[in-house]
């Protein structure tokens, strides 16, 4: 879900008459400034809040309607490829956005994002067999990595560094309606239009965005960051690498999802192709990234710590909520609903001006927050522990994610000089990315080695009243995830340069 700077260390002691005293109010500032939403940056911010806000409502329906469109396209048996095909190529889109935005400005690579977007989604709605449906999402994921990085370098560059984490906060709320509301609204839509109108329908809304932002990123965030400097071509290396970066992602996934001996060639060849991609000399990470070196490696690191144990851990909680406690598959979605406004006031806090000199501790914070709700999650395995623990602790830790990831973003633009923002944000979501797939594949293949596999459907679950399948197999999914969370505190410490 989520999208998404620190005061330069002259102005690290502002005092409350020269910051934002309420995100709610971000016209003007109480220093007499104006805000996010002052006239100068009125058209952009609520053009690139609009964007946000159409990626967010995208996710969060078009999951929804997915099972029915694959059905439908008697496309079932390659479900999995729907979702991968938009991440591969959301890997490839966010290094080509870097290398844009820092030679061209962000711009052109946010206008081809958004127009690829809405083709991707046309294409995936029009769709007549599954495949075709399935190139669709990839063209749909080309946009939306184009999108993300280009976002970032935008809020860089047009907006001065005080800003920074109130418009990072508007994004992160930009998340909290679609949510909840996404999800109930494409399954109503899928009810009684059909699943296509979920596709078809979000497109049409994207010329406010296009109408709105672009004009105001012309203005205030186009050309390079150095218009002095000779405009560079495209490097070729880093094109390489991340078709590299895109196919190893995609090979692991399809590996994860399969346990067969033959598996493991995908596997070995994914791994082959990833390893110096983001671990080479050469790599499209910052050297000493895995190493968690201070400062920007630091940085990415935890992005990807954060969101990969997370993410893989939240994908598996509707299931066991279903599997092993009987809940219908809607109220077992609805104990999530909760987050995105918890997140959204984590990313608020984060914002404060009071928050800025404890900007890394709270990240810390934020990171035994989400560790410790990974860990108590699976505590619901036991049958006298009331399923609402689950909800209270996954309110807890999207609290925790929504300062952690805020801030990340925050850091890495102010740890980047302007003609690095692109190439240092498209690391970032880099990171952010690939953690998901190895940690998802890796969790998916243990739970599917300790049973997983053999739970009982949602309606099994429901009319049985009884717990299915191995409740180990979701426990060997949670804590090594909980692990990973913790080790992500460890990195925080380290993310202030000497």
């Amino acid at each position: 879900m989520s999208l998404m700077s620190a005061l330069e260390s002259a102005d690290a002691d502002v005092t409350p008459s020269d910051a934002v005293t309420d995100v709610a109010d971000l016209t003007v500032e109480s220093g007499g400034n104006p805000g996010v939403l002052g006239k100068t940056h009125r058209a952009l911010s609520i053009g690139t809040i609009a964007v946000v806000l159409l990626i967010a409502f995208e996710a969060t329906a078009v999951g929804t309607a997915m099972p029915v469109a694959a059905r439908e396209l008697d496309g079932v048996s390659l479900y999995a490829f729907a979702f991968s095909a938009y991440f591969t190529t959301s890997l490839f889109g966010m290094v080509v956005a870097g290398q844009w935005a820092d030679r061209r400005g962000p711009l052109g690579a946010l206008a081809v994002g958004i127009s690829a977007f809405g083709a991707g989604l046309l294409l995936s709605g029009t769709a007549v067999n599954m495949w075709t449906f399935i190139g669709g999402r990839a063209v749909q994921g080309l946009g939306g990595g184009l999108v993300i990085v280009a976002l970032y370098v935008v809020v860089g560059r047009a907006y001065p560094e005080h800003m920074r984490p109130a418009i990072m906060a508007a994004y992160a709320a930009s998340w909290v309606v679609p949510s909840v509301v996404g999800p109930l609204a494409a399954g109503t839509v899928t009810e009684h239009l059909g699943w296509r109108w979920v596709f078809v329908g979000i497109p049409a809304l994207i010329v406010f965005p296009l109408a709105l932002a672009l004009p105001a990123i012309r203005r205030m965030a186009s050309g390079p960051a150095d218009p002095e400097a000779p405009v560079k071509a495209f490097g070729r290396r880093r094109i390489r690498l991340a078709l590299m970066i895109s196919l190893g992602a995609g090979l692991l996934q399809y590996a994860g999802q399969d346990l067969r001996p033959l598996s493991l060639l995908p596997a070995v060849a994914g791994a082959a192709l990833l390893v110096p991609a983001v671990a080479g000399r050469r790599a499209l990470l910052p050297r000493g990234t895995y190493r968690a070196v201070r400062g920007l490696p630091s940085v990415v690191l935890l992005r990807g710590m954060a969101a990969g144990s997370f993410i893989a851990a939240e994908s598996f909680v509707p299931l066991m909520l279903v599997t092993q406690r009987g809940m219908s598959t809607t109220m077992a979605g609805l104990s999530l609903a909760a987050g995105g406004g918890t997140w959204a006031l984590g990313s608020y806090v984060q914002a404060r001006p009071w928050a800025e000199p404890y900007r890394e501790r709270l990240m810390v914070v934020g990171m035994l927050m989400v560790a410790a709700a990974i860990a108590a999650a699976p505590s619901v395995l036991v049958s006298w522990v009331p399923v609402w623990v689950v909800a209270v602790a996954w309110g807890v830790g999207c609290f925790g994610m929504g300062m952690v990831i805020a801030s990340t973003s925050v850091l890495l633009l102010k740890l980047s000089a302007p003609e690095e923002a692109g190439t240092n944000s498209a690391a970032l979501q880099i990171s952010d990315g690939l953690s998901n797939v190895l940690l998802l594949a890796g969790g998916g293949a243990a739970f599917a080695a300790l049973g997983g596999g053999s739970v009982g459907g949602a309606h099994d679950a429901v009319t049985e009243g009884a717990a299915t399948g191995h409740p180990g197999a979701f426990a060997v999914v949670f804590l090594p995830m909980a692990v990973v969370a913790a080790a992500g505190a460890w990195v925080g410490v380290r993310l202030r340069e000497r």
